[in-house]
């Protein structure tokens, strides 16, 4: 009986931070204890004045345009040029069910090859591969806090003589936490070759230091940003995200709109107007203190787990740390991380989903697995929460991270 299945697609398997999600509640619907440090989801409720707008209008159930309303577009817009310097109009806005929709359409519809750091999000790999682009890894190193050099990224160019391209860059990155420090030196290689910049702009507004970089300051024609509400905003379930795309690539953004108008449609009505408020509203006093919150746990982790048989750098941003373990017990960082599952109950997700190769000892640890809204209510402005308020408030960070530094003894 034929698999039905196109072979493009058969090497593919689910997405791996949703399949250990899937595995955590599995092993803790047999009983076992589970330290749910492999899945990116933001512990904080969404902000009340935005969850209001939502109830508000709930009843809202006409059709939004295909590239989505505009009172939201001007909102992004403004809320885009605000952190950015762009100039960008409702024009060059589009709106998606989650920013992962709308990078898995330029995929699919893009002529060219697609650029990846080593590391990168689970989902930018399939996606080239479900739509037959041809993809090329840039290994990066912890000296360049895990980022591609401008050498590295002008050799391949040279290699791809003048093929069209898009490199994807996140920051703060997904997995390691860490910031892009030489996004100046990137863009010039960038603008110099031709190469489409896509900037995954998720966890920009949850950078540490407050600061919201953007590749796009130095290579604003040839920039997408890419972001949502998934992260910053606490509303991942809500699907909501967005491609900022300059006017020089409005080719790629009618593209983007006949693929949406074949797809999705439109996003949720109700949806979209909460987003306004989310994007229009001051959240400042919500960001200061969600920040600061994954920057304590982030660093009550790094400090506690880092030794000379565990090697890792300072969260900067985000949910992550990329954790490296020294050992030869080990011949890949999957079968490292069941191990570590099975004997610590902590889950992690390998290095090797990120683009690394298996033999190298890194995974992704998510730092989330605590009530944000409870920590979040007791969390004052200005304060910076301490070692006894992470006791209290994200005790399974506490336990787990003392359960894999344990595990780590054993290397």
């Amino acid at each position: 009986m034929s698999d039905y299945t196109k072979k493009n697609i058969k090497s593919l398997k689910p997405s791996a931070t949703l399949a250990i999600n899937e595995k955590s509640k599995e092993l803790i619907s047999k009983g076992k204890k589970v330290y749910k440090f492999g899945f990116g989801q933001s512990p904080f409720p969404v902000p009340e004045s935005v969850v209001l707008s939502l109830k508000k209008n709930a009843h809202k159930k006409e059709y939004m345009p295909i590239q989505g309303s505009l009172e939201l577009r001007e909102a992004i817009a403004k809320y885009i040029n605000k952190r950015t310097n762009n100039s960008f109009s409702s024009e060059n806005i589009i709106i998606s069910p989650g920013s992962k929709e709308m990078m898995f359409l330029l995929h699919l519809g893009f002529d060219g090859d697609i650029i990846l750091p080593a590391p990168s999000w689970v989902s930018y790999e399939p996606h080239a591969i479900i739509a037959n682009n041809k993809f090329h890894w840039l290994e990066t190193t912890n000296e360049n806090n895990w980022f591609p050099t401008s050498e590295q990224l002008e050799k391949k160019a040279k290699e791809l003589k003048n093929k069209n391209s898009i490199l994807i860059l996140n920051s703060p990155n997904n997995p390691s936490g860490s910031n892009c420090e030489n996004f100046e030196e990137i863009a010039k290689v960038a603008k110099k070759y031709g190469i489409i910049v896509l900037s995954d702009e998720i966890y920009t507004e949850l950078t540490f230091n407050r600061e919201y970089k953007s590749i796009s300051k130095f290579y604003p024609e040839g920039t997408i940003i890419s972001s949502g509400l998934s992260k910053w905003c606490g509303a991942g379930g809500w699907r909501l995200g967005f491609f900022a795309v300059p006017r020089k690539l409005d080719p790629i953004l009618k593209m983007l709109k006949t693929l949406s108008s074949e797809s999705f449609t439109a996003v949720s009505s109700p949806i979209q107007i909460a987003a306004i408020e989310a994007f229009n509203g001051n959240h400042s006093d919500y960001l200061n203190k969600t920040t600061s919150i994954l920057n304590a746990v982030g660093n009550y982790v790094y400090e506690n787990l880092k030794s000379n048989k565990v090697l890792m750098q300072k969260p900067e941003g985000g949910f992550y740390l990329m954790p490296e373990f020294l050992n030869s017990k080990f011949k890949t960082s999957s079968e490292m991380c069941t191990d570590i599952l099975n004997k610590s109950g902590v889950a992690l997700l390998p290095g090797s989903d990120f683009g690394f190769k298996p033999s190298k000892m890194l995974a992704r640890l998510s730092y989330t697995d605590f009530n944000g809204e409870v920590f979040l209510k007791n969390t004052k402005s200005g304060k910076k929460p301490d070692e006894d308020d992470i006791k209290k408030f994200a005790p399974n960070i506490v336990e787990g991270t003392k359960r894999l530094v344990d595990w780590s003894k054993s290397l």
